[in-house]
């Protein structure tokens, strides 16, 4: 009767420690993003040049950069995954940021002209996927506009 109780026992148990195992949530990394970056027809000879790369920088609430990957010779639209091997430091909140910058010169966080740049609207979260980020920004040559009547700062002087 012995033998009998300690084996229901043993077998009530590996079916509760079965059935536990078996319905835990799956755990994730702590950071894992995918998505993909296109930029609008009017700037993709411009992005999609020679020699040009991509930077996809992931920031905290602080705009510290948390994560970066670099694509040389990008092909638009492209797809991205980030994962902690990417990870520039320790800590990761839940709340990031997501830009991209794509350019020639290879320096990050310095816009030139003809550098072509994006982010995502508001926050994205560590495990975010299907992230949709458009690169359709740049910057030109400044140019004044010229007036019929002369220089503003002359005639509002006056």
């Amino acid at each position: 009767m012995k033998k009998l109780i300690v084996l229901l026992v043993a077998v009530i148990g590996a079916g509760a420690c079965y059935y536990y195992c078996k319905h835990l949530p799956v755990q994730e990394g702590r950071f894992e993003l995918a998505g993909t970056v296109v930029v609008p027809e009017r700037l993709l000879e411009l992005a999609q040049a020679d020699n040009n790369s991509c930077a996809i920088i992931v920031k905290n609430e602080a705009d510290v950069p948390v994560a970066i990957k670099r694509v040389i010779n990008p092909k638009f639209p492209l797809e991205f995954t980030l994962g902690e091997e990417d990870l520039l430091t320790e800590s990761v909140g839940n709340d990031l940021k997501l830009e991209v910058q794509i350019n020639s010169h290879g320096q990050l966080g310095i816009i030139k002209e003809g550098d072509v740049f994006g982010s995502v609207d508001g926050f994205i979260t560590a495990n975010a996927k299907d992230i949709k980020v458009e690169a359709g920004k740049t910057l030109g040559k400044v140019q004044l506009a010229k007036s019929a009547k002369g220089n503003f700062f002359r005639t509002a002087a006056r």
